[in-house]
């Protein structure tokens, strides 16, 4: 008589109850810690938004008083970008992708894994406590002097919570880039690497060489206010263009953090779903490198019109013109992948379409804002409002919903309902364009950004961008209900629902707790189907 062993149970499975997730190790929990709080913060984020294009639809500012909506959008950029954009796609996709798709049991530090969650929180919740206070009016980039001398809101509290929530990012940073390097599975070598890996790897070195940078600034600001010391504003003895250096030389950068890891999901959404090799692989790992080592060198592109030697601007402008070199080998070379491929419409592969689509036009807005005569023109208009989203939510939030889609039923083993999925993946990214497309005439006609009231003959396009942001928010809606209801009612997933290559799809959906019963054995490059040769267990 033959005994059948039962399979371990599921990393959902096995410990149970609140004090088991909050003290977990396991990178998969942990993901799904972050998938909660990044979900909470875009939804405060989202609404945020929702209230700025309220007010916006007609030209008298009538909704709030221009105070309150200096808080408005404040509040917008500072939970969009520092809660959400910066950590979702590293800290949810990344922290339960990483070790599977090396082989790994877990990521190299588990208990600074979970630490970097307690810190997300810790500066969420300062940054929470500012707005429940009265919010901030300094706009997201927190510029000198009116942020560390005269703004009477609570800049300190939002400060403080931006500040502990760069830990966060530097702790991901290290603990990704040491797993990478030593917790390959064996016959996994560098050039075997998905593009993901290659993508969140870059992106981790700039987690650690820029986070610093911002927040010592963010200390700085501070200490500025807390006592007087004279670094940003005149009046002491401070230089205000010394804090745009110190902000943006991070910040640029950090458009790389949200930017990279979606092209790496994009990468696998493309190889999957053409059942190809992506085209070119050497120059799509390499141009990540690229981008993050560029990334570093374009920070006065932000500093036209602030002053800056008119030589520094254009080495600025030559480097970012430069930097758009590996951002577009990524997409030709997606673009090349699609040729003849066998090309699934799937949900996720619509989201990989909408990106590529989307990322383009910000990029090549991107150009023209690079040059300097047409920057002066644009500087601090809606024409940088609609780039900058292109770029953050038609890029990193695509890439982000887009990878979601595709690993949820590894993630969770369980299916969402595909049309509509697929339906509303058009929806968002038809309410995208009605909502940021009319912003660029907008900008380009001269409406500065940061206004509640406006000239009347500039309605009718921002009432174009408020039905298009209507329409964009009923996308995110429907995507939030479904996905939870899946986790009851969707079908049980396959271990490979997708057909995929790669380390991840050879364990069950969701993971057994600590990924692999066997370590496995690489014999293949990425993505490679012919001879089909699965990964031999040792």
């Amino acid at each position: 008589m033959t005994t059948v062993r039962e399979a371990p149970p599921s990393y959902l499975g096995g410990e149970y109850g609140l004090r088991s997730w909050l003290l977990t190790q396991d990178h998969k929990r942990i993901a799904i810690l972050y998938l909660i709080g990044v979900s909470v913060f875009f939804l405060v984020g989202g609404l945020f938004a929702v209230l700025v294009r309220l007010e916006l639809l007609t030209p008298a500012g009538d909704l709030f008083q221009s105070e309150t909506y200096n808080k408005l959008f404040t509040l917008h950029g500072v939970f969009m970008v520092f809660f959400f954009l910066i950590p979702a796609i590293p800290a949810v996709l990344g922290n339960f992708l990483l070790p599977l798709m090396l082989g790994a049991r877990d990521l190299a530090f588990p208990r600074i894994n979970l630490l970097s969650w307690y810190i997300y929180v810790l500066g969420g919740l300062f940054t929470t406590y500012a707005m429940l206070a009265g919010g901030v009016d300094t706009g997201w980039t927190f510029y000198t002097p009116y942020s560390s001398t005269y703004s009477n809101s609570y800049v300190i509290a939002t400060a403080l919570g931006v500040f502990i929530s760069g830990f966060s990012s530097i702790l991901t940073g290290v603990n990704f880039i040491a797993t990478t390097h030593k917790l390959r599975a064996p016959g996994l070598t560098w050039f075997r690497l998905p593009p993901f890996v290659w993508s969140m790897y870059a992106t981790s070195l700039i987690m650690v060489l820029g986070t610093p940078v911002i927040a010592i600034t963010i200390l700085l600001v501070a200490v500025e206010r807390l006592f007087h010391v004279g670094l940003f504003d005149p009046a002491l003895g401070g230089d205000p263009i010394l804090f745009q250096h110190l902000f943006w030389f991070y910040s640029h950068p950090a458009v790389y953090i949200m930017i990279l890891p979606s092209m790496g999901v994009v990468s696998e959404l493309v190889a999957c779903f053409t059942k190809k090799r992506v085209f070119g692989y050497r120059f799509v790992a390499f141009s990540s490198l690229a981008i993050a080592v560029l990334g570093f060198l374009v920070w006065g592109h932000h500093m036209f019109v602030s002053g800056q030697s008119l030589y520094a601007g254009l080495v600025f402008s030559l480097l970012s013109f430069l930097v758009a070199v590996p951002s577009a080998i990524k997409v030709f070379n997606w673009t090349a992948t699609l040729y003849r491929g066998s090309i699934s419409f799937a949900t996720p592969m619509l989201y990989a379409l909408g990106f590529i689509g989307l990322f383009t036009v910000g990029g090549l807005t991107g150009v023209f804002l690079a040059t300097l005569a047409f920057d002066v023109h644009v500087h601090d208009t809606y024409f940088v409002v609609a780039h900058f989203h292109f770029i953050m939510v038609g890029g990193t939030l695509m890439g982000y919903l887009g990878g979601l889609h595709y690993w949820w039923p590894k993630m969770f083993g369980r299916l969402y309902p595909e049309m509509l999925a697929r339906i509303t993946a058009v929806i968002i990214f038809a309410g995208f364009n009605l909502t940021f497309l009319p912003q660029f005439v907008l900008g380009y006609l001269g409406m500065p950004r940061r206004y509640h009231a406006y000239p009347d003959e500039f309605q009718v396009l921002n009432v174009l961008s408020t039905a298009g942001a209507s329409i964009l928010g009923l996308g995110f809606l429907m995507s939030t209900a479904y996905l939870p209801w899946s986790l009851r009612y969707g079908k049980k997933a396959s271990s490979n629902p997708f057909d995929a290559t790669g380390l991840e799809w050879q364990t069950a959906s969701p993971p057994m707790a600590h990924n692999f019963e066997h370590v496995p054995e690489v014999h293949q490059e990425a993505y490679e189907r012919e001879p089909e040769r699965e990964a031999v267990h040792a």
